[in-house]
């Protein structure tokens, strides 16, 4: 399996933007008449309601850059995740890709020719300050392309007083509760369904984000998406027991609540858990907030795993890419204010995000905030952390594979060596040696 090591080093992030039209951010970037250069840019949106949207920040940004650099106009188009990755896709497939993209993956543009190096973007500061791993991650035949953007470890949060309740948690327990085998899950899980919760564990499957419930669950059971030659490994006899776990211990048991997992996604079930129906799920850093704010009294811990035994925790990062559409110079300038410390501990304070360069893991471990202190938790968990096969052009289609495919594999009745054997072909095929 192919472990990338996430030493700790960090630095900035930011994004510049304005609104715009999809018309508008389709068509080529341009010179005008005074020779001002227009940037480009779709961004993901990391808001989880209309009040908190990415657009009001990045619109604050873009407006910060401009001023300084009167040369260089920046209009940004902000989706949700459940599109921007199509968008690109379309645009790009329609010769109007844009100037910058901040999306899911890169590798496939790059393999295609079309993205600028980081060495053609970055100053020396810049590119140095990257997480080296993250930097390693973000590259195809050992030359970068994907730079990190935000980064995310995950841990497995349950609700205190439910597990209280059902005698999972003693009431004069002294510390949080720190399950350590998938035994000890299924146990508390068994104990919360008899005490009448809901959902004694989350397990969403569905499209939001399946691929990264599914890979928590490989490496806790001693798998992974990749072996040691950075190879698909997805169908390994770790990964086809892991998911008969799923199916016979813990939906087969009725344990995962009402809602199959192949049709839960990861937001509604962070909403289930702040109205207090679930026990326990996987979670990133969002989910601090988003149950605060509804009064959940929470704890989080490292995920259990098949057999007790510590296994590497799952990383997550997000890509910046500049597309060859003649202005490096210009796109480059944008990139290094986008990664500018200030810039990026702003970001990812407010959305409950890592940094990933060495200015700004530095920044946040000196935090003294409540929210800081909490999300050095993940913080801490990214030494050992492994990320997806980001550097794989195939990842983008294996990963859409899983998200519409994954949930069978736990429904009754599921073949798990099948769905994963089917995958994992069609990655090696698209991906071979």
């Amino acid at each position: 399996m192919q472990t990338r090591k996430l030493n700790l080093a960090a630095s900035g992030v930011a994004l510049c933007l304005t609104t715009m039209t999809l018309t508008g951010c389709g068509s080529l970037s341009g010179v005008t008449g005074n020779n001002e250069v227009t940037l480009r840019v779709v961004a993901a949106d990391y808001g989880d309601n209309p009040a908190n949207s990415s657009k009001g920040y990045w619109k604050d940004l873009a407006a910060a850059y401009e001023k300084t650099h009167p040369d260089i106009k920046v209009e940004v188009d902000v989706l949700s995740w459940s599109e921007v990755d199509a968008k690109v896709a379309e645009m790009v497939k329609d010769g109007k890709a844009p100037d910058i993209a901040q999306i899911g993956a890169y590798a496939d543009y790059a393999a295609e020719g079309k993205l600028y190096s980081a060495d053609e973007l970055l100053s020396v500061n810049t590119e140095a300050d990257f997480l080296a791993p993250l930097a390693d991650a973000g590259k195809v035949k050992r030359v970068q392309y994907g730079l990190p953007f935000v980064a995310s470890t995950r841990l497995m949060f349950y609700n205190e007083k439910l597990l209280t309740d059902a005698g999972v948690i003693g009431k004069d327990a002294k510390g949080p509760w720190q399950p350590k085998s998938w035994a000890e899950l299924e146990a508390a899980a068994k104990k919360l369904k008899a005490a009448g919760v809901p959902t004694p564990f989350a397990l969403p499957l569905g499209r939001e984000e399946a691929q990264a419930e599914t890979m928590q669950w490989m490496l806790a059971g001693g798998g992974g998406y990749s072996d040691n030659e950075d190879q698909y490994a997805i169908d390994s006899a770790d990964n086809i027991k892991t998911f008969e776990f799923l199916r016979d211990k813990l939906v087969g048991q009725g344990l995962t609540g009402p809602v199959a997992p192949a049709k839960l996604d990861r937001q509604a079930a962070f909403d289930s858990f702040t109205r207090g129906e679930v026990g326990m799920l996987n979670g990133h850093p969002t989910l601090i907030k988003q149950a605060s704010d509804k009064g959940v009294k929470y704890g989080m811990t490292p995920m259990p795993t098949a057999d007790g035994a510590e296994h590497s925790a799952m990383g997550v990062a997000d890509w910046v890419m500049a597309f060859k559409n003649g202005h490096p110079k210009e796109a480059g300038r944008f990139l290094d204010f986008l990664y500018e410390p200030n810039n990026q501990t702003a970001f990812t304070e407010k959305y409950d995000l890592l940094p990933v360069t060495t200015s700004g893991v530095r920044a946040m471990d000196a935090s003294t905030g409540a929210t800081s202190a909490q999300l050095k938790t993940f913080l801490h968990a990214l030494p050992n952390a492994r990320l997806y096969p980001v550097g794989k052009k195939s990842w983008s289609t294996v990963s859409e594979d899983i998200k519409k495919n994954i949930g069978t594999t736990v429904q009754p009745g599921g073949q798990p060596a099948k769905v994963l054997g089917d995958i994992a072909d069609a990655g090696r095929k698209a991906d071979p040696r």
